[in-house]
């Protein structure tokens, strides 16, 4: 049993100064890549007094543990980019972790199909990408190679990813977030950070104090004091990102997946994952199968645009998070831009045999009653000021002591050890800068 430290620990306020906790380091969002930045950033300098600060009640709360489980191999992904380079490199120390660490995971192999021949063309060009970003095992499969691989699937060709897995995020969010405190990091939960600030000379605290630690972690109830702040806050990182910069240029918005899970009886009809080949004129990838640890296959997701950013059912709304998106001049663009994709993007929210339209042109066996009602979970997308998706992780920092993570989609899960590595890499030289 992990053992966080929870507010009533920690008894501090702006009315008493001197009881304000300080750290060389606070790591905001307790998801996958804060816990794993946070681990790498310990191990790396065990002389650093690190926290994290967590608005819920546990770690990988939200988008770490309501995924798909999917370990991607990376081929995606535009060659040269961070995203490409560090998801081949998360997804093979993943496996090394899992393995070290005895946390259930199966390496099950995915099949990229190709339905038409347009298809086909895309699917060539796609493992080229493939090839390019260092993707290990990728094979080009006819139609009867398709057959030996998943019997009941159809297809021209398909590309085969033998390295691509499933699991379960949460089990590695989970040990990240119990190994860091193994070695002396603390954990705070229920911490809404609502501002970060410089913190006032004229408090009480020591000269001392305010150059060491200048940053105060402002949350509703509580004060800590950082020399450094990393913010890994997923759905609210523009929230957290306006606080020390306008960041009008960019801004997150939430897409809700939905999944249907196939009936039990119908579960020998699917091996390992089985992909659509990726339209690369729309922004959506398309339904899939995908078989989960427990023996069960999801069927999805959707990438319909939620009304808030924590929108897991279709009628969850925010009022003001809906008119911040509204507001948004690349929101407004990307809706007019991809208008007829994100109707059929809530069509299939909505409608089973819209889903199922799809899903059979892999698996001709399946029927409506098969597919039954399944998980919800909600992606972080940043979108630019001209309606584009940010395809690329993106970091920014405009204060020495602060560093925003601003996008980090899929395969952020998978690129996790990566990504963590690289950011704790960076806030390490900023310390020595500081130093």
């Amino acid at each position: 049993m992990i053992s966080f430290i929870s507010y009533n620990e920690i008894s501090v306020s702006r009315c008493e100064p001197r009881a304000v906790k300080c750290y060389d380091v606070i790591v905001v969002g307790g998801g996958i890549v804060g816990t794993g930045t946070a681990l790498k950033l310990k191990r790396k300098s065990p002389q650093l007094n690190i926290a994290i600060v967590e608005k819920e009640n546990d770690v990988s709360v939200h988008q770490s543990d309501r995924n798909s489980g999917v370990i991607h191999a990376g081929m995606y992904y535009k060659p040269g980019s961070l995203r490409a380079e560090l998801c081949v490199k998360g997804m093979l120390e993943l496996y090394e972790y899992c393995e070290a660490n005895r946390i259930p995971h199966k390496r099950n192999g995915k099949l990229i199909v190709a339905t038409s021949p347009q298809e086909v063309e895309w699917l060539e060009a796609l493992i080229d990408r493939g090839f390019k970003n260092n993707v290990p095992g990728l094979q080009m499969l006819n139609a009867s190679q398709i057959k030996q691989i998943e019997p009941h699937c159809e297809g021209l060709k398909a590309i085969y990813s033998p390295y691509t897995g499933i699991i379960n995020f949460i089990d590695v969010c989970r040990d990240f977030a119990c190994k860091f405190k193994e070695l002396g990091g603390d954990i705070h939960l229920n911490f809404k950070v609502v501002d970060l600030q410089l913190a006032p000379e004229g408090d009480g605290s020591t000269k001392r104090d305010c150059n060491k630690y200048p940053i105060s972690v402002v949350g509703q109830n509580k004060v800590l004091r950082a020399g450094f702040v990393l913010t890994c806050a997923g759905l609210y990182a523009d929230q957290l990102a306006k606080l020390t910069d306008k960041c009008e240029d960019t801004q997150i918005i939430p897409f809700r997946g939905t999944y249907y899970i196939l009936s039990e009886k119908k579960q020998h009809l699917v091996k390992g994952n089985i992909y659509p080949v990726p339209n690369p004129l729309l922004p959506f990838l398309g339904v899939h199968f995908t078989p989960k640890l427990d023996g069960s296959v999801w069927c999805g997701p959707t990438a319909a645009i939620a009304l808030c950013k924590e929108g897991y059912k279709a009628t969850d709304i925010d009022g003001k998070e809906l008119c911040d998106m509204l507001k948004f001049k690349g929101f407004r663009s990307f809706i007019f831009k991809n208008f007829t994709s994100n109707v059929i993007e809530v069509l299939k929210s909505t409608s089973k045999r819209a889903q199922l339209i799809e899903l059979r042109k892999y698996i001709p066996a399946v029927n409506a009653s098969d597919l039954l009602p399944g998980p919800s979970g909600v992606q972080a997308q940043a979108l630019d000021s001209s309606g584009h998706l940010v395809e690329d992780f993106a970091f920014s920092s405009t204060n020495d002591r602060i560093l925003h993570c601003l996008n980090c989609p899929s395969p952020a899960a998978t690129s996790s050890l990566a990504i963590s590595q690289y950011l704790a890499n960076k806030v390490d030289d900023s310390l020595k800068q500081l130093n």
